[in-house]
């Protein structure tokens, strides 16, 4: 095989860079009307009675809920420790503590009996995680926050497009996080959105991704700006430009097709590879989920990692548990968590990823075990 097979990749196409040339030649680059009409897509494609805000990236999308929510030093926040380092920063940036939480040894998602033992008098949320694009386990985790009247903020970076109990994931819920950087389900380049229906959180989040100034996303959305105003609360500049909403406006449109070609890939390497005793896949329905990766549990990782590796196919560790980094060590273990690090291994999945590309993959994990 000649060249890198990548783990991951946007797809570009001819209709996001003439999106792109609209905007430039209409000369607002900013924060404008590209935005408002994002939003409604989204909610529209969503089919969906929650508020939709959009921002410049999902980490934003993260830390802005938090803050709106009046997080703050002392608060804890229940979270997965394994995720990637965002998640815990959007939480320790609001000078809450995140608390690391176990997963399910079969999904990878929160385990919400060992949540349920972390919980004290300061937790005052619960971030769960839709790893690899899922969220099965969700119920619980709601049954959870309803039991300690705790806020639930989802971190779905990865799961837009992906069904939750037969409606989309955006449907319902408390709040709930989009990441549209450049690898995800779409794409705006960089780019999330925040979901809820609680009017005044939104109204809260509006203001906040424009540096806390009242009102001024009215203005935005008809190409001005405010010039008399009041600030009442800390805000961020974490608002999306119409350059980026364009791009997440084409991409919206071909997202049927993201779908089927994720999902064809991800059936592949599942008919393919499940046959390997030393290969494992994640107990959950591929069909539901539009996949953003594709992580195995399997015997020997690193060998294997090293071995794809030097046959110049790209692999993921997704992700190194965060309660075992310097800034988020934790003074208890996390036994699951730990020993699952040691054996998951992603491998390439994304909308170009090419039919021999694939098979080459494939026959190379094969040649591995049965070597």
């Amino acid at each position: 095989m000649n060249g890198k097979i990548r783990l991951s990749k946007s797809s570009i196409s001819q209709t996001e860079k003439e999106a792109v040339l609209k905007v430039l030649d209409n000369g607002f680059l900013g924060m404008g009307e590209q935005v408002k009409l994002f939003e409604e897509k989204i909610k529209n494609f969503l089919q969906t009675d929650m508020s939709v805000v959009c921002v410049n990236t999902g980490t934003s999308a993260l830390s802005l809920s938090l803050s709106a929510l009046g997080l703050k030093n002392g608060d804890e926040i229940l979270v997965p420790s394994l995720t990637y380092v965002a998640s815990y920063q959007a939480i320790s940036a609001t000078g809450a503590k995140p608390v690391s939480c176990e997963v399910d040894p079969r999904t990878l998602f929160i385990n919400s009996d060992d949540a349920r033992s972390r919980v004290t008098k300061n937790t005052k949320a619960i971030m769960p995680v839709h790893y690899a694009s899922s969220s099965k386990g969700m119920s619980d985790i709601y049954k959870l926050a309803s039991e300690f009247d705790l806020r639930v903020v989802e971190d779905a970076a990865q799961a837009f497009g992906s069904m939750r109990e037969g409606n989309l994931i955006g449907t319902e819920g408390d709040v709930i996080c989009f990441s549209f950087d450049g690898i995800k389900n779409i794409t705006s380049g960089e780019g999330g959105a925040i979901l809820s229906s609680d009017h005044d959180f939104i109204e809260k989040v509006k203001d906040a991704r424009l540096l806390g100034i009242e009102k001024d996303t009215d203005k935005r959305y008809l190409g001005q700006r405010s010039w008399d105003f009041d600030v009442k609360n800390q805000g961020f500049r974490f608002h999306m430009s119409n350059i980026m909403a364009a791009i997440g406006i084409a991409q919206l449109e071909r997202i049927d097709f993201f779908k089927t070609k994720r999902q064809k890939v991800v059936n592949k390497y599942i008919n393919e590879l499940d046959v390997l005793i030393d290969v494992n896949f994640l107990d959950f329905n591929f069909n539901e989920i539009l996949p953003h990766i594709i992580v195995l549990k399997v015997k020997n990782r690193d060998q294997l990692r090293e071995y794809l590796v030097k046959n110049n196919i790209e692999c993921g560790l997704h992700y190194k548990p965060n309660h075992i980094l310097t800034k988020y060590a934790s003074n208890y273990s996390l036994p699951v968590t730990e020993n699952i690090y040691k054996s998951i291994l992603s491998l390439p999945c994304h909308f170009d990823l090419t039919n021999k590309e694939q098979n080459f993959v494939i026959r190379k994990v094969k040649e591995f075990y049965e070597k």
